[in-house]
């Protein structure tokens, strides 16, 4: 049985190893080594004794912001052609760490691609000499091997084309390895990235949450309503049940416009999101619905964190129209207070004469959930 096996694992081996030659990447890779040796050999041709030139030249083109862009699409395409997101930046290099790290990598991809066009060039015309030399050919490319027996070039006529199909493979991989560290995101744009997410990520937590309990509601009441009136064939009950159904589709109607108004406003960038330094809107649209809302805002709100801002705006808007849907236009207390680099949020309101009405805690999830994202 392990004889059996030897021979498939070794062909499994060999495929392996030859895999790389039908990959279309193997050769995007390589186009992508050779473009910069393509444009900069003019120059080499034209001023052979000052080849350092041009790596001077792209110190001050990687110092331009939009540079990044052009190189990040180029990588794509010939680097990383058959992923679908690979990890590199999207934006221009705006920090000087990023521009001089953009600076690195046009210098590695000119070494490395100066590298692998003199490997394309020679290595080929080695395997040929060797060939040549097996057949009785002397030629004067390899005076090492002058005079050295044919069969031994024969012998050697492989290793060159071998070694070629290495460094294609390999310089590729080195290459696609820089293009990741020098061309990925820095870790103040993965920072802002993880942080938009967060927020698409909890917005998208609100929204199911807020059509489950309102249109999930509204349409359980209509359907309920409906077939009972229809059961019970009475004018009086189903004119009750009109104004139920009525007075549920307006109350829906309210609360989808209020989720619409969140996924117009997700299309705002993170920066420009309400803060708690916009409290006051909050306070006066409770106080427009009939609420007595008594507020107290003390400390610097402008030097909390954006996050910590923005989701305490989020906190305070929860909170208050909780109070609104539940206890109705009630009196209720607000503080705000900023000390010692901690936020203190709290809102009190009277619960109304008639008892609160019964809610699902919807809500309340969504507030703990915004704290223990800040921890």
């Amino acid at each position: 049985m392990v004889r059996l096996l030897r021979p498939l694992v070794r062909g499994r081996t060999y495929t392996r190893l030859l895999h790389p030659l039908v990959r279309g990447r193997t050769y995007t890779r390589l186009l992508h080594l050779w473009v910069p040796v393509a444009a900069l050999s003019v120059w080499w041709w034209v001023e052979p004794e000052l080849p350092w030139v041009p790596l001077l030249v792209l110190v001050a083109v990687g110092l331009i912001p939009a540079v990044r862009v052009g190189e990040v699409m180029q990588a794509r395409l010939l680097l990383t052609p058959d992923e679908a997101e690979p990890d590199f930046a999207t934006l221009p290099a705006i920090a000087w760490r990023d521009r001089w790290r953009t600076v690195l990598w046009l210098e590695v991809r000119t070494l490395l691609g100066g590298v692998a066009a003199y490997l394309t060039v020679w290595l080929p015309i080695v395997a040929y000499t060797l060939a040549a030399r097996t057949v009785g050919h002397e030629t004067e490319d390899l005076p090492a091997l002058s005079g050295q027996p044919q069969w031994f070039c024969g012998l050697l006529a492989p290793l060159p084309l071998l070694a070629l199909y290495a460094a294609v493979v390999g310089l590729g991989e080195v290459l696609t390895a820089a293009a990741r560290r020098l061309l990925g995101p820095s870790a103040a744009e993965r920072l802002t990235a993880l942080e938009v997410r967060t927020e698409q990520l909890l917005e998208r937590t609100r929204i199911a949450r807020e059509l489950h309990d309102s249109i999930g509601h509204a349409l359980t009441v209509a359907v309920v309503q409906a077939g009972a009136a229809r059961a019970a064939n009475s004018p009086e009950f189903t004119d009750r049940a009109l104004t139920a159904i009525e007075e549920t589709g307006r109350a829906a109607l309210e609360d989808l416009e209020r989720v619409l108004g969140v996924l117009r406003e997700a299309e705002r960038p993170v920066s420009a999101r309400p803060t708690l330094t916009d409290a006051d809107r909050l306070l006066e649209s409770a106080r427009a619905s009939g609420a007595k809302v008594d507020a107290e805002v003390t400390g610097p709100l402008e030097s909390l964190p954006g996050p910590v801002s923005r989701e305490g705006y989020r906190i305070l808007q929860e909170a208050l129209t909780n109070v609104l849907r539940h206890a109705g236009p009630v009196p209720a207390l607000v503080r705000i207070g900023v000390a010692d680099g901690a936020l203190t949020l709290e809102v009190r309101n009277a619960l109304p004469d008639a008892g609160a009405a019964p809610g699902r805690g919807s809500g309340l999830r969504g507030i703990r959930e915004r704290a223990a994202l800040l921890g």
